[in-house]
């Protein structure tokens, strides 16, 4: 998802929800920061790296897809970005290794998603916050995998975006390129990529690399033939599925509000988002590189209040400051991303899933 959708449409999904303007910004800061809290950024404050919640490319850089390196990476990708579909599939074909990946392609409405929904019950904002990122991004994402694997998330020529052309649409060939200082140039649909590499443990076959940011554009429809899908053409409709991300935000939302509830699957809250419909399918629809003027417009006008521009740090001055820590926004958010890494991690070992064993190492004090 874009920043706009992470930021100002969770922000939008939560007043539609009943919350205030400012339970609306903790929910939407916490559903952003999820795209910042790196690391590197918790290092800086002093505060445990466990709960990083992603990788920047120079982080990445270094990063070694050994059996070590590949559980940290495993583990903030399918936690927090690629949130398996379903852990126990029946892949029918390949070797242990291959299932195993297999069975972390992310895909909507899982059993994980449930759980994810269900650990932040009861919980702070910033706790609700991350989960209505990682529920955004499985729309998204879904068709990837949130760990390196050439076999499962690499990317061909075959692969066609849908755009407009006068009355009606054409399918046009992508074209993808690695070019990190380059930007995406929609008209032409050329997209920024990783670098293809023949390894199948590259740490550039992480995710939807392979493909760029074209799975986080909302306007994008595309279809393409994935590696593991049996060559059979997958279609993916952004439009439709992000405007069921924003509805079932609104329904989680709300879910989470109301004593005595569980979230269910399949459930889109389309009654308190249907005299918004037009405006959310056209912000959704606009062929954008950010799309979030759209987004914030709407909020704004929805709560009658300014919503702040996101920064990266405007939880951390407080969070350096303060002697009481663990009162502040960002504590509270690193121990919801502590315990949102360590349900799916336990989930996916619990599984039999390989990926995650790690019993020759420790974790560290701060790991």
């Amino acid at each position: 998802m874009q920043m706009g959708f992470h930021y100002y449409a969770t922000y939008c999904a939560a007043y539609l929800s009943g919350y205030s303007h400012e339970e609306c910004l903790r929910i939407a800061y916490s559903a952003a920061l999820v795209d910042f809290c790196t690391e590197d950024f918790l290092e800086g404050l002093s505060a445990p790296t466990r709960a990083a919640t992603t990788q920047f490319q120079l982080e990445m850089a270094d990063m070694k897809t050994d059996r070590k390196g590949t559980v940290k990476i495993t583990e903030i990708w399918s936690s927090f970005h690629f949130l398996p579909g379903n852990l126990y599939a029946e892949v029918g074909r390949g070797g242990k290794k291959y299932q195993d990946k297999y069975r972390l392609i992310c895909d909507v409405n899982s059993d994980l998603l449930v759980k994810t929904v269900e650990l932040a019950r009861g919980e702070s904002l910033e706790a609700v916050g991350i989960a209505m990122h990682i529920l955004a991004d499985t729309w998204a994402h879904r068709y990837f995998a949130g760990t390196p694997s050439l076999v499962i998330n690499n990317t061909n020529y075959s692969f066609y975006e849908r755009v407009p052309e006068g009355d009606g649409y054409i399918d046009r060939q992508v074209v993808f390129r690695h070019n990190p200082s380059g930007k995406d140039d929609l008209e032409k649909s050329v997209y920024i990529n990783t670098i293809f590499y023949t390894s199948e443990s590259s740490i550039m076959n992480l995710g939807h690399g392979r493909a760029g940011h074209l799975p986080d554009y909302g306007f994008a429809v595309y279809r393409y033939l994935p590696a593991w899908g049996d060559y059979e053409e997958i279609l993916k409709n952004n439009p439709e599925d992000f405007y069921h991300a924003f509805c079932q935000m609104v329904y989680a939302l709300k879910n989470l509000k109301e004593p005595g509830q569980t979230f269910e699957k399949n459930v889109y809250d389309t009654e308190s988002v249907g005299p918004y419909e037009e405006r959310v399918r056209e912000i959704i629809t606009t062929r954008s590189l950010t799309a979030e003027e759209g987004w914030k417009v709407l909020g704004e006008e929805l709560s009658g209040e300014t919503i702040p521009d996101f920064s990266q740090s405007a939880w951390s001055d407080k969070y350096v400051m303060t002697g009481e820590k663990e009162s502040t926004e960002l504590a509270r958010f690193i121990r919801a991303a502590i315990r949102q890494k360590d349900m799916v991690s336990e989930e996916i070992t619990k599984s039999g899933n390989r990926i995650l064993m790690k019993s020759r190492w420790g974790r560290g004090k701060n790991a």
